[in-house]
């Protein structure tokens, strides 16, 4: 009788850790803090390298150092305190940046342009802190300085100049999908094929979460209420993912709403019907990048710009009675929308 309660005993231990070990995630979590919010990579259960966090710290922080306004050594910083037509030599990641940065600038007519550095600052939503509306003759004077036609660049990208030595730039709206491609990047150089990488929401889905499934599985957040509610869970493999919009990083003043998105043509926080822009891309890189200029855009002319450019887009859109979902024809393609 003893022996039979032992057994019976052994075989229910046994079931608990079997279903323990079917239950547990398969994948691996890596998270921490960088560029002001907070980053996460799942990675499939596979080899990795022995110190693989500290690799991932070690490719952030090398990114913060060239791209980030809030450090007076970075590149950045660097470039910004330049006199105008002083050339300066620019690193290999920078180069890449200011590169992809101009052909954006170009293909979206300027609704992409980093160099509203100071306005962003006066606007309360960069290195300058304090959320007021600025007077309107602060504003046309900034304005003036800013424009990425004010920088040149040699024919290889190697060094530029500014026309103006006020031209700020401010990479915040490139820098987190760049970050996140730089991760992709060093997970790929460690042999792992397998992967999630987000920062700050912007995110970029490798290989597979598991053997029963072929892909990652990323939401999109419904932009309303406490925006705790995803619109749409799709898989996601070799894509990424960037998402802009106007519902988190926002104050009002005199009863009027004013986002960090800033518009480089009128100078102000942008005020269309949009409430965000989802891009999936190639790379987040460009992902992010185009969802700041089809913010700054509006509803009509960044579809007409989605469908143009044949980018898979979802927008939602204010339209009186609440938030509505548009698709660009490739963003149908990819949620089976009609």
């Amino acid at each position: 009788m003893r022996l039979l309660k032992y057994i019976l005993i052994f075989i229910i231990a046994a079931a608990c850790i079997f279903r323990l070990w079917q239950e547990r995630p398969s994948y691996e979590t890596i998270s921490g803090r960088t560029m002001g919010t907070y980053y996460g990579i799942k990675i499939k259960n596979s080899p990795a390298a022995a110190d693989l966090a500290a690799e991932i710290e070690k490719t952030l922080t090398e990114v913060n150092a060239e791209m980030s306004v809030f450090d007076p050594d970075s590149e950045l910083s660097k470039i910004n305190a330049a006199p105008a037509g002083q050339w300066l030599e620019l690193s290999e990641p920078m180069r890449k940046v200011m590169k992809k940065a101009h052909e954006i600038y170009r293909l979206s007519g300027g609704a992409f342009d980093p160099t509203v550095g100071r306005l962003i600052d006066l606007w309360g939503f960069g290195v300058k802190k304090g959320k007021k509306r600025p007077d309107d003759k602060e504003i046309r004077a900034l304005l003036a300085t800013s424009g990425f036609d004010k920088i040149r660049f040699d024919k290889d990208w190697q060094k530029l100049k500014k026309d103006n030595s006020e031209v700020t730039l401010n990479l915040s709206a490139i820098a987190k999908g760049y970050g996140v491609d730089r991760v992709a990047e060093k997970l790929e150089e460690l042999g792992i094929r397998d992967y999630v990488v987000e920062i700050g929401g912007e995110v970029r889905a490798a290989g597979r979460k598991s053997e029963d499934v072929d892909g990652w599985n990323v939401g999109i957040v419904k932009p309303e209420g406490h925006y705790t509610e995803n619109a749409y869970v799709l898989t996601v493999k070799n894509r990424a993912v960037a998402t802009s919009g106007d519902y988190r990083n926002f104050y009002y003043d005199g009863g009027r709403k004013f986002s960090h998105t800033i518009s480089p043509q009128t100078g102000y926080p942008v005020e269309n019907g949009l409430a965000s822009v989802t891009v999936f891309h190639d790379d987040c890189m460009t992902a992010d990048a185009l969802a700041t200029a089809l913010t700054a855009m509006g509803e009509k002319e960044a579809l007409a710009f989605a469908e143009e450019n044949g980018l898979a887009v979802i927008l939602f859109v204010r339209d009186g009675s609440g938030i509505v979902p548009q698709f660009s024809s490739e963003a149908k393609k990819m949620t089976g929308e009609k």
